[in-house]
């Protein structure tokens, strides 16, 4: 990743309220990832469910950005930026942590993916130097982990390194999606709506080929709930959340934006109890201290605590 990157920093202002409401706003509609794609694979497989999800969250943003009036790009270039975030931010690591949950229990799963924030830390610190990376918002990221890890509760650590080729290929995602966040900067330019439905409307267009050829959706039959479930994804966490993700990055940058990461998990495990009546966690409290200290590290700016 280049150092050119900086030139497309925005978030350079004083941060509000505002902007830590979209963080949260960003977690609540990634956090109904788990409970929704849980309720529509039952009777969707995955590619046709990420092909329709994103072809539904494009459709519905392009309408939007019609109403508007706003016009869409259609220079080669723009549609490559959009392209590339869409491969390394969705198409690649979903794809791939689909196929590696196969074989590695969703517990390890939720701590791998959960790295994302050192990797962006470590890429940011040692190669692309973008931003300020501190050492308080490494701590942020550490106890970010260590909360996630406490949620799940820590049977989750068992067993890791039995399937070593998925856990390694859950990494790459992570890794994946660390640089997507940094590779976003250089979208600051674009209005994140029309980001987010043509980075969308790519990916979706991507996978629509595979899943005629391999899953030929004229043959399913998906039950009324995948089908609500699959459109609600497609709106709220698709499209509504790619377009505060965009927002965050040009506000925040690229390490606070990942806090968000951390907040989805607890977030998540509420939705999932309440929507598919899942237990609660017996360390959910410590987790939730962990994960909200984490976050708070990540996300205050350093110069008021003199960390700088």
């Amino acid at each position: 990743m280049p150092q050119s990157t900086s030139s497309s920093i925005v978030a350079t202002g004083a941060r509000n309220w505002r902007d830590y409401a979209l963080l949260f706003a960003l977690a609540c509609c990634w956090s109904s990832t788990y409970p929704l794609a849980k309720l529509a694979l039952d009777t969707i497989p995955p590619i046709t469910f990420i092909s329709a999800r994103s072809l539904i969250a494009a459709a519905f943003l392009f309408a939007i950005l019609w109403m508007r009036g706003v016009r869409v790009p259609t220079d080669a270039k723009a549609w490559k930026l959009f392209a590339t975030q869409q491969l390394i931010n969705s198409t690649f690591p979903f794809l791939i942590i689909t196929w590696s949950q196969q074989y590695v229990p969703a517990s390890n799963t939720v701590v791998l993916a959960s790295t994302t924030p050192i990797f962006a830390f470590l890429i940011t610190s040692l190669i692309t130097r973008h931003e300020p990376a501190t050492l308080l918002k490494l701590l942020g990221a550490i106890l970010g982990l260590a909360g996630t890890i406490a949620i799940i509760g820590l049977d989750a650590l068992r067993g890791f390194g039995s399937e070593i080729v998925a856990e390694i290929a859950i990494l790459l995602a992570t890794i994946s999606f660390a640089c997507a966040t940094i590779f976003g900067l250089r979208l600051s330019e674009y209005d994140p709506m029309v980001v987010a439905a043509g980075s969308l409307l790519f990916g979706g267009l991507l996978l629509l080929p595979p899943s005629l050829m391999i899953d030929q959706p004229w043959t399913l039959h998906p039950t009324p709930t995948a089908i609500t479930a699959t459109i609600v994804m497609g709106i709220v966490s698709s499209a509504l959340g790619l377009m505060l993700f965009y927002m965050c990055l040009g506000r925040l940058g690229t390490l606070t934006t990942n806090a968000q990461g951390y907040l989805r998990i607890p977030i998540g495990v509420g939705l999932s109890v309440l929507l598919l009546g899942e237990s609660v966690p017996s360390n959910l409290v410590l987790g939730l201290v962990l994960v909200m200290a984490g976050v708070a590290a990540m996300t205050v700016p350093a110069e008021r605590l003199k960390l700088r």
